[in-house]
């Protein structure tokens, strides 16, 4: 999903060096291969945010303001499955006949499909994928449509080889250690379950501990807080929500469609000792309004923006990436506010103990 319109879905990254617009030569070192120059292996390299053909990486078309936004691209040659099958039928049925048997060893199973494939290969158009990115000299981040690990895994080797440094992927353990000094391992897990015979989770929770707490205190709080520099903007959560717990019975329960907020089902997932893992958050300020689905390791899926005001392109796409930049501040500050809740030790208890009364409040009632 790409940057420059529509709705965007990230993961941050933090970047070990100060980078400016010289990197931009780096990311042209590193482009992609001609798509001609594509045979049986496959290629990948950076290629412009226009789209995945445009090799040519150069400032008028990557730098916007303090923004680099480039894409990792990947070609390869693959052949689709139904076709694969269909042509090692044929094959199978030939190698048969000419054996005069009934079925085919597994070895010349293996050479069918290995001379089948490397047959169709050369006629095959190229796959392409990829993976925007944009750097933000001015924070010192890179901003990635790469959510699952897989694409993590294949763009931080490539960043690394093309600026030289390894992007530190932006989870509630790296911010906690970056922005108040906190190591994450130094918290001892906790259970918000009023029911005390769960026993507490054995590993750190941060993450899902963040996304409750954000629940009951924008409930608690009235969701109006402040940013950084005194702007004012206003937080709520929506469905679906999804939590988890590990250990016996259901570990995720999803909560769709109706008012997953205030069901008896979400009250029993927290009575349970689950904790949110996802949900819907809708930030606004001023008329600008905000919305994503925030995970409890802090991707960021299917961003909506506000619309601006910007018409030529280069003005457009600086601002969106202001607007970007408005919702994971806010989400952030909200996070330090936790932070340094969670780490407070006369503040924690008491929180602990509202926690555990609102959650039995929205749970179902007991049985009679």
């Amino acid at each position: 999903m790409a940057f420059d319109s529509g709705s965007v879905s990230f993961r941050l990254f933090y970047l070990q060096h100060a980078y400016d617009s010289g990197l931009i030569d780096a990311f042209a070192k590193h482009a992609a291969p001609p798509i001609s120059s594509l045979n049986r292996d496959p290629i990948s390299g950076w290629v412009t945010g226009r789209h995945l053909f445009d090799r040519e990486i150069t400032e008028e078309k990557c730098l916007f303001g303090p923004y680099l936004h480039a894409q990792l691209m990947r070609a390869e040659k693959k052949v689709p499955a139904p076709l694969l099958r269909a042509h090692l039928r044929l094959e199978e049925d030939v190698e048969l006949r000419a054996r005069d048997a009934d079925f085919l060893p597994r070895a010349v199973k293996a050479e069918v499909k290995q001379r089948v494939t490397e047959s169709l290969l050369p006629n095959m158009p190229p796959t392409l994928s990829s993976i925007p990115v944009v750097v933000d000299f001015r924070n010192g981040l890179l901003l990635a449509a790469a959510l699952s690990d897989k694409q993590i895994d294949t763009l931080s080797p490539v960043f690394k080889e093309t600026a030289g440094t390894l992007p530190i992927l932006l989870t509630p353990d790296t911010a906690a250690l970056r922005r108040k000094q906190v190591n994450a391992n130094d918290l001892e897990p906790v259970s918000f379950s009023p029911d005390t015979t769960l026993e507490p989770p054995v590993e750190s929770t941060l993450g899902m501990d963040f996304l409750t707490w954000l629940w009951f205190a924008w409930e608690k709080e009235g969701g109006v807080y402040h940013l950084p520099d005194g702007r004012e903007f206003g937080i709520m959560l929506e469905g679906p929500l999804t939590f988890f717990r590990e250990g016996q019975g259901a570990h995720e329960a999803v909560l769709r469609k109706g008012t997953p907020l205030n069901s008896r089902e979400a009250g029993t997932a927290l009575l349970c000792g689950k904790k949110l893992k996802r949900a819907k958050v809708v930030i606004a300020h001023g008329d600008e309004v905000f919305s994503a689905t925030m995970d409890a390791d802090f991707a960021v899926r299917s961003l909506k923006l506000p619309k601006g005001e910007q018409t030529e392109p280069a003005g457009k796409f600086e601002e969106r990436m202001l607007f970007a930049e408005t919702f994971w501040t806010a989400w952030l500050c909200l996070y330090d506010r936790f932070l340094d809740q969670r780490t407070d030790p006369k503040q924690w208890p008491k929180t602990l103990e509202a926690m555990r009364k609102w959650i039995a409040h929205i749970g179902p009632p007991p049985a009679e």
